[in-house]
């Protein structure tokens, strides 16, 4: 990290600003009572702002009141590079706290200066309305001086000041918690260690570093699993409910799905609504403070910062939608989550509820052919229930919507007549909303955001990995199975023979062994669903077993050694023409629960990608972290069938329509690209283990399996022979793609960052 040198922004100078001007602003804009509510509320903020960043010092002691945090945090990574250790963990810790502080803090002063002016604000709609600028104006300064006395009692003026962009970036990145890791193991605290690398490592999933320590702390003795905290999961609970509920559908738990849909969406609206008080109380630049060409005129001064508070309210959506590790937020994440509540309420039983929630939903798509079929269901459903059919749409949504467009009409009029910029975070917006010269922009940019949601079918049929299934298989005794056309799809091959019998009862009898419960997902025994167990070995911790006399010694080397053939395999056969790296091996296990298999629906493994995370609903499968972008192909090889269930299945970007499906057995290879093209699952298994090798494999040195590469450097230290590489490692076959058939292959960026930090078996 490059550190810039600590800087506030500037103070802004006071002014007096009165709301006489700007209400009649938005008089001319609107004659209902209800959006001058609106604009007035929003030149409070402005006034607050104004008056907070003037303030002077206050009547308590400075050292009892909170610092700036951005302050802390560059003190503390000073002498994190002095290597003063306990003195930067002191003022990192401090940086971290004064963050949240000050969050708590301003939320605690809004609540309380709720009721400010309320007279003042009451009479607006009294006999005495012709004096409404008067009591607007009073309403403004009772409130802004309540919330500067709040603050100003327990924060220092700079403390109250606005952070810069990099600070943001830091603590959004979570950065603070990278040094501390280190810190932390400097000063031997190795509990905390792990807990901030873990912090860390929740929002930086391709940071191999981070997963490299992590795993150093896992071996480290007193260092506990439990250890591994996300000390932020505080502002993520949204996202823990919404995977909770999806983990519940795919269960066909439908009431408990119907319950975490239903929490999910109530955290949502609480961490929309906290966002938004903290753009109303947190300190506002100007905008020549935030690099804008300066705005002349107290007015246009206050209507550009109300401009922008307004635009960070809305901005709300997209930051509640974004997971920590993820770039791009989701798309209609509260209308996503209310069509999934309204089915699952359905489903369970609750037709009543299920009615209320899709009304709801049709507020944000009053028009959706399916939502209206629905709702004529649950009509027909409920018969002669006059009462229930009557059921209205949820409070708090028709006050999120209502509320939402007024601050969108608002904003979209500084656009037409301030030139102010605005992005609108909603699909939803009602075009009627827009101004008519705004709207032909409006149209154009709605109609790319609807081509890029149609990308990932028209992608479908193209596969752009670089690889052209066909080539030779020289291994004697494998065969062609299934090939594309078999399988319906592009780059998907089976092969058989490549294990023996005895090789596939000796990599059984490891599994047995050595196989640890839950491996690669923190010790839990059912990751995917709750009627399975699952077990899993590395290469590694093979070796180091078999070293330790606990493993045949030949047994772990030929789990080495299969990955080695896998890859000689379908390098070969797919033609790369570059060099393939084995990038993870993984001895996967999954078992039926006994007397737990009556009904099931759900899946062993639910569909995915391997490379990019697949979006069924819009067809689009996004490249980014968490996905484990390195890959470039995957393999299944299979070490038993005496189980039901297990099969290996692919299907379209719909993630429903199946296209072709794999029953395993002893040494059947399945390959195929891990892009998009091969979106696939797992049956259930009911009853039995099944147990196979899943491998993954890159075109990029740097993404190898370093594990690998720890083992051979085990056997060396022991004297014994390390399996030679197959030349093609090393160097790339310059005619491998000749013959290839002629398919797109446009050039797709590719993350750097290496994933390597969980599992994703198949």
């Amino acid at each position: 990290m490059v550190c810039t040198k600590y800087l506030h922004s500037p103070s802004s100078s006071s002014i007096s600003v009165s709301s006489t001007g700007f209400v009649s602003w938005t008089m001319a804009l609107h004659s209902e009572h209800f959006t001058v509510y609106v604009a007035s509320h929003v030149v409070t903020l402005a006034l607050f702002n104004f008056i907070l960043a003037a303030s002077g010092s206050s009547s308590s002691n400075v050292l009892t009141l909170l610092q700036p945090y951005d302050y802390l945090y560059y003190s503390g990574v000073r002498a994190y590079f002095g290597e003063e250790w306990g003195k930067a963990a002191e003022l990192l810790e401090k940086s971290i706290g004064t963050k949240e502080s000050l969050f708590r803090l301003r939320r605690q002063c809004h609540d309380d200066c709720v009721a400010a002016g309320t007279d003042a604000f009451n009479k607006l709609d009294s006999e005495e309305g012709s004096l409404w600028d008067l009591w607007a104006l009073d309403w403004v300064q009772q409130r802004a001086e309540c919330l500067r006395f709040c603050i100003g009692r327990s924060v220092t003026p700079a403390g109250q000041l606005p952070v810069s962009s990099d600070i943001e970036y830091e603590f959004g990145s979570r950065n603070p918690y990278n040094f501390l890791q280190v810190t932390y193991y400097k000063l031997e605290k190795l509990q905390k260690a792990a807990s901030a690398a873990h912090t860390y490592f929740v929002a930086n999933p391709s940071h191999l570093e981070m997963r490299n320590n992590i795993e150093k702390y896992r071996r480290m003795e007193g260092v506990t699993d439990g250890d591994f905290q996300d000390r932020e999961v505080e502002n993520e609970k949204h996202w823990v409910l919404y995977d909770a509920a999806l983990q519940h559908e795919a269960s066909s738990d439908w009431v408990q799905a119907a319950e975490k849909w239903k929490a999910c969406v109530n955290e949502t609206l609480r961490q929309t609504e906290e966002c938004r008080v903290q753009c109303e109380v947190a300190s506002q630049r100007l905008p020549e403070d935030r690099g804008v060409e300066s705005v002349d005129g107290v007015f246009e001064k206050a209507a550009a910062l109300s401009l922008s508070l307004l635009a960070c309210r809305q901005s709300c959506v997209t930051q509640v939608a974004t997971r920590p590790e993820r770039i791009s937020s989701q798309e209609d994440y509260l209308p996503t989550q209310l069509e999934h509540l309204h089915i699952a309420q359905f489903k369970a039983g609750d037709i009543r509820e299920a009615l209320q929630t899709l009304r709801s939903l049709l507020l944000f798509y009053p028009s959706d052919k399916d939502s209206l079929d629905n709702l004529q269901l649950y009509y027909e459903t409920l018969g002669g229930d006059t009462e229930s059919q009557g059921t209205q749409s949820a409070q708090e949504i028709v006050r999120y919507i209502s509320r939402s467009l007024q601050e969108k009409k608002l904003l979209y009029f500084g656009m037409e007549n301030l030139d102010f910029s605005f992005t609108d975070p909603d699909l939803w917006t009602p075009e009627d909303v827009v101004p008519e010269s705004l709207r032909e922009n409006w149209r154009a940019e709605k109609e790319k955001m609807n081509e890029k949601m149609k990308e990932g079918e028209q992608k479908e049929e193209v596969d752009d990995s670089g690889f052209f299934a066909g080539g030779p298989v020289r291994q004697v005794g494998v065969t062609i199975t299934m090939d594309d056309e078999i399988l319906n799809g592009t780059n998907r091959v089976v092969l058989d023979g490549v294990m023996t019998e005895k090789e596939c009862n000796s990599i059984l009898q490891l599994a047995t062994v050595a196989a640890s419960v839950g491996d690669g997902y923190r010790g839990r025994r059912s990751p995917h669903t709750p009627h399975e167990t699952f077990e899993g070995l590395t290469v590694l911790r093979a070796v180091k077993l078999a070293q330790d006399g606990l493993l045949n010694q030949s047994d772990a080397r030929l789990l080495y050694q299969l990955g080695e053939r896998v890859r000689v395999l379908l390098h070969s056969y797919f033609r790369s023409p570059t060099g393939l790296f084995v990038s993870f091996t993984h001895l996967v296990c999954r078992s039926a629960i006994a007397g737990d298999q009556e009904g099931r629906l759900d899946l062993s493994h639910p569909v995915h990608v391997d490379n990019c995370l697949l979006e069924p609903e819009t067809n689009q499968c996004w490249r980014e972290p968490p996905a484990f972008i390195h890959r470039d192909l995957s393999a299944i090889l299979y070490l038993n069938d005496n189980f039901d269930g297990g099969e290996l299945f692919f299907t379209t970007r719909d993630a429903k329509t199946v296209t072709a499906r794999v029953q395993p057995s002893c040494g059947r290879l399945v390959g195929f690209s891990s892009g998009p093209v091969n979106p696939h699952g797992v049956t259930a298994v009911t009853r039995g283990r099944r147990c196979a090798l899943a491998l993954w494999f890159t075109k990029e040195k740097l993404y190898r399996d370093m594990e690998r590469e720890k083992a051979e450097a085990m056997w060396a230290a022991d004297g014994q022979s390390v399996v030679k590489k197959d030349k093609e490692e090393t160097e790339g076959s310059a005619t491998a793609g000749r013959n290839a058939r002629s398919q797109a292959t446009k050039e797709r960026s590719r993350g750097r960052g290496r994933v390597t930090g969980g599992k994703d078996e198949l």
